[in-house]
């Protein structure tokens, strides 16, 4: 069942693309998403159903929707080009994590640890706040967390401290 949860935020994910971005039907599958990626972690808990392979499809799932929102959001937002900059740095780590995680274990690395956690839950935030706060400050707020998160993860990573 929680597979299946998973499965419905890479649905709803790339059905994100296909509405305008910041529209009532762009938010409805927004939240809806994010609701799936709180709850699937915890029905899989709840039913004795967690795996690697749930955890590795989370991550897949989360990698959808981080790239689908910034696909459709980055370009009806002025992002200065220093975001953009930390935002490919950001990218890098990660992708560079996730290199070395397969070379070391052979296995692509899943990480989730609390600073991973927040950081998807200030993302999940971050669209909601655009109304009320210039994203430039809630966006360095997020890339902060982002940064820090991606190291440690690396750090995990090199730890062998990886689901």
């Amino acid at each position: 069942m929680a597979n299946i949860i998973t499965g419905i935020r890479i649905v709803l994910s790339v059905a994100l693309l296909f509405f305008p971005a910041l529209s009532p039907a762009f938010f409805a599958l927004y939240i809806t998403a994010g609701i799936t990626d709180m709850i699937d972690g915890a029905v899989a808990r709840k039913t004795g159903t967690v795996s690697a392979f749930g955890a590795r499809l989370d991550t897949i799932a989360d990698i959808v929707f981080t790239a689908a929102c910034l696909f459709k959001l980055l370009p009806v937002l002025d992002v200065p080009v220093w975001l953009y900059v930390w935002i490919a740095v950001i990218a890098f780590v990660k992708a560079a994590n996730i290199a070395a995680g397969y070379i070391r274990q052979k296995a692509f690395p899943s990480v989730h640890s609390v600073f991973n956690k927040v950081t998807g839950g200030l993302l999940f935030v971050f669209p909601l706040t655009l109304a009320w706060i210039h994203f430039k400050y809630s966006a360095a707020v997020v890339c902060a967390v982002a940064t820090i998160a991606a190291v440690h993860e690396g750090y995990l990573i090199q730890a062998g401290r990886t689901v």
